[in-house]
């Protein structure tokens, strides 16, 4: 079930996303972040306009997605975000991911998007793979990072 992520997620949240900084092929953080650092990011979104979702499987959160600002100082970018999304180690390959990301794609005109941008490690050909096939398109490089 997909539903909007509370505070009470956070914990959950916090420890699939470290675990994805231990793999250093998910995100280009290097360092563990803290409950109290996830609490503020968790307050930097709104729901009605740049939510996080979890996926709740059996009362776990099995993965969630977050959809934030692309450069939210740039008026022209105003309906462009940025979405991020990490599944727990133990829902890898069950398609959940997929439909976090066509959730928000559609129900994107809800939130006011036009364009959703997602920035991935190159070694993260999974993800690279399941985006396009959901139609999204390899706009840039940024060879050796991590």
């Amino acid at each position: 079930m997909i539903r909007l992520a509370t505070l009470n997620d956070l914990s959950q949240i916090n420890d699939i996303y470290n675990y994805a900084i231990d793999t250093r092929m998910a995100t280009a953080d290097l360092e563990y972040l803290t409950i109290s650092e996830r609490v503020k990011w968790f307050e930097n979104h709104n729901n009605n306009k740049y939510p996080i979702f979890v996926y709740e499987k059996n009362n776990h959160v099995a993965a969630w997605l977050s959809v934030s600002p692309y450069r939210e100082n740039r008026k022209a970018l105003i309906n462009v975000v940025e979405i991020s999304y990490y599944v727990h180690k133990n829902f890898f390959r069950q398609g959940i991911a997929q439909e976090l990301i066509k959730f928000i794609i559609d129900n994107s005109e809800r939130y006011g998007i036009k364009i959703i941008i997602c920035i991935l490690l190159e070694i993260n050909t999974p993800s690279i793979k399941l985006l396009e096939k959901l139609g999204f398109e390899k706009w840039a490089n940024l060879p050796n990072i991590v």
